[in-house]
């Protein structure tokens, strides 16, 4: 009623001179149901009703409180007359809002949940005041999240929140139609934030409590502010539109399965034992005991597993498929006196079947997988890659995988995606060496009778500065690139030894505190052995991590490192909350070419999960276009040497979530994401009218029938020469019924 009177003093005294506005502010949070049931759905009706709705339906709509809380709180609440109502109604020239700063994000009393779930979704909560209230132009006139008390200048945290909560805004301006005509951010200063007290501070201008004078300093939250308000919102980066273009001849179009779908079941044509089946009883095949007939060699086309997955990469159009071997399983003891020689078959014929249709094999030597790193038992054992003397046991085993599978395989990894977070620096420095020596050996005694390439492939996400203004988070994100790539990259593709970053920041670590992590050195020898053992630059890619100096979140602070991990809640995220960031592979590959040349680059896995009970899997379809895109800019755009790009992964039944096929009752459905992908390497890329036309060479196709002949030649020798006796025999019959005629004649 105080309010209603001051609006009409306003309205009749002072608006005509003043020509102003008068509301009242009202604090609301938002709530969603536990369950999309009828009854959870009215009590968060009812939740805003009690909190929002107790002022804002007499003001906005009828002069009386909401229903749901006459029902429920009956005498407690008290009546409004006839002419109160009409006096109180339509008393506000606005809808003056205030959300976060005072009532939400676990402010509110919980009694006025009744019992569902509060959200920060302000955009959701504009449409509501929107659709309840008849549309009224809405003032944001605090808007707000807060970060720890101990964070001073570079508060990442409140950025992106403020950039969630600005975006949402002009969502429900653009795409709900809602009235909103300001946005005001809680608060210029920091303060006294009532029972929080100083644990927590909510200003745009640091305020040092302890100094004097209570010193002011900006926040990086004042120049993101700034720049919004110079921008008025959010256009459209151009650095960030798609381009149109094409890749090179000879772009390698891949797809990954880290373990291939490996089934060596003995086909029925290769059981010598004779059978009969009981069609009267049992109805079943009864073997014969002592009747045997002749063994055959084994042939590929035993594999039924094989051909099926060769018909799915073919229906994809892929040029090269990239998969594991199992050394576990290869070399079960670790050495060369036990060896699997079905699996080394099977992979033998999968890969020859690969180049029968013209795919490309690409092999890694080993992936760590979490049972025992994917080694062999013996080695898992007596320390892994801890002990020495892996290193000699990995050189041998690939030599085998050289002698067994060179013939077919031109396309070598010895390490995919070696786990930086699970390697210790004594681990990494074996490895290291072990690639090296696998390396030597291919280039030495392999590569001129095998004409192949091999690499390594190390697993590489960009990593970004949380706030864009701060040289701190600059250089917390140089050093967190350093150790989760460099670490292993710098000494191959580098200067043969490790970032000076790493050794500077273990040094001054193991100065001040108790940690002693030691970087093992390389010997000089071990340095020229390490420099330059690469054909290529491999590389994994899946996401992009933020990350800044301050700490604000212990959960996600790293003391090691003394870097906090940082999310922008603007971003797209899968199911598994992997960031959708297309941009930073861009910037990671004018990294890796700004450290260490022009060096051919191929992307080795790039994907994403999503939700198994999807039909149409339309966050992978944005994923591979938009990150090709990226790939094709870098190319284009950048003179980056890319050379390939695979997708992760082949199918769900091998790699759940993340497949471009779906595996239900042990069938494979192509999912829409595989389809779009085939049509971007149909294209090889993203051509437009104005795009020139590419004139590859054309490639001498491999012909199946011909590599069927090739590998049948006893089959072809002896058809041959039944041809040949059939046809000699059919001469000799006719001369001789013809001299049998002239002779009776």
């Amino acid at each position: 009623q105080a309010h209603a009177k001051v609006w009409h003093l306003y309205n009749d005294h002072f608006r005509p001179t003043q020509r102003g506005k008068v509301s009242i502010a009202l604090s609301s949070h938002w709530i969603k149901p536990q369950r999309m049931t009828e009854k959870n759905i009215k009590e968060c009706q009812k939740s805003l009703d009690f909190v929002l709705g107790w002022f804002a339906k007499p003001i906005f709509i009828d002069g009386d409180y909401p229903e749901s809380m006459r029902s429920n709180l009956s005498s407690l609440l008290p009546e409004f007359s006839e002419v109160e109502k009409k006096y109180i109604k339509g008393t506000a020239d606005f809808f003056a809002l205030s959300f976060g700063a005072t009532l939400s994000f676990q402010l509110l009393d919980s009694h006025m949940k009744f019992q569902q779930l509060e959200s920060i979704s302000l955009r959701q909560l504009l449409y509501w005041i929107s659709s309840e209230y008849n549309n009224p132009q809405i003032f944001i006139v605090e808007n707000s999240w807060f970060v720890s008390g101990s964070t001073k200048r570079d508060d990442a945290k409140y950025i992106y929140y403020l950039k969630k909560f600005i975006m949402e805004t002009l969502k429900a301006i653009r795409y709900d139609g809602v009235n909103v005509f300001g946005y005001t951010v809680w608060s210029l200063l920091d303060g006294f934030e009532w029972h929080r007290g100083y644990s927590i501070r909510r200003g745009l201008f640091y305020v040092d409590f302890q100094s004097h004078d209570k010193k002011l300093m900006p926040k990086s939250s004042v120049l993101f502010y700034q720049k919004l308000i110079e921008k008025n919102g959010f256009p459209p980066l151009p650095e960030n539109q798609p381009i149109e273009g094409i890749f090179p001849c000879g772009f390698a179009w891949g797809i990954v399965d880290n373990y291939i779908q490996v089934d060596t079941t003995p086909a029925q044509f290769l059981d010598s034992n004779v059978y009969v089946w009981d069609v009267h009883q049992t109805k079943k095949l009864i073997k014969v005991d002592g009747v045997f007939t002749s063994k055959r060699k084994r042939h590929c086309v035993d594999f039924a597993a094989i051909r099926l997955q060769i018909s799915l990469l073919q229906e994809m159009h892929v040029t090269h498929f990239h998969f594991s071997l199992k050394w576990s399983l290869i070399l079960p003891l670790g050495n060369l006196s036990l060896i699997n020689h079905t699996l080394v078959h099977y992979y033998q014929c999968f890969a020859s079947e690969l180049l029968r249709v013209n795919i490309t094999p690409v092999v890694a030597l080993w992936q760590p997988m979490a049972e025992n790193q994917e080694l062999p038992v013996s080695l898992a054992k007596y320390g892994a890659w801890e002990n020495p003397e892996t290193i000699q046991a990995f050189v041998e085993y690939a030599k085998f995988c050289f002698t067994s599978l060179g013939k077919y395989v031109k396309f070598w990894i010895t390490m995919n995606e070696p786990s930086m977070k699970n390697l210790t620096y004594t681990a990494g420095h074996n490895l290291l060496k072990a690639h090296a020596k696998a390396w030597h050996l291919y280039d030495k005694e392999f590569r001129r009778s095998q004409k192949g390439k091999i690499s390594i492939a190390l697993q590489a996400d960009w990593v970004e500065p949380a706030c864009p203004f701060s040289r701190n988070d600059q250089e917390v994100a140089d050093r967190i690139l350093e150790f989760d790539i460099g670490w292993l990259a710098e000494p191959i593709f580098g200067n043969g030894d490790y970032p000076q970053v790493m050794r500077a920041w273990l040094h001054r670590r193991n100065s001040v505190d108790l940690y002693n992590f030691h970087l093992p050195y390389f010997s000089e020898d071990e340095k020229k052995l390490i420099q330059g053992s690469f054909d290529f630059f491999a590389l994994s890619h899946y996401t992009t991590t933020l990350v800044g100096w301050e700490k604000e979140d212990a959960l996600k602070y790293d003391h090691y490192l003394e870097v906090q991990m940082i999310n922008d809640i603007t971003w797209l995220h899968s199911p598994n909350r992997a960031a959708v960031v297309p941009w930073g592979l861009r910037k990671l590959f004018k990294w890796v070419k700004s450290k260490y040349g022009d060096v051919p680059i191929y992307v080795m896995a790039n994907g994403i999960d999503d939700d198994q009970n999807m039909v149409h899997d339309k966050l992978r379809v944005y994923y591979i276009q938009n990150y090709i895109n990226e790939a094709l800019k870098a190319y284009t755009l950048d003179n980056v040497n890319l050379q390939g790009y695979f997708v992760y992964s082949f199918n769900d039944k091998t790699a759940p979530k993340y497949g471009l096929y779906s595996y239900v009752a042990n069938q494979y459905e192509p999912k829409p994401s595989m389809k779009h992908y085939r049509e971007i390497i149909d294209n090889n890329g993203f051509p437009g009218p104005e795009t020139p036309e590419l004139l590859c060479p054309e490639e001498i196709a491999s012909c199946p029938e011909c590599h069927f002949f090739r590998t049948r030649k006893s089959l072809l020798a002896f058809i041959s020469f039944i041809f040949v006796a059939f046809i000699v025999t059919i001469f000799f019959i006719t001369y001789y019924s013809k001299r049998v005629e002239r002779r009776y004649k």
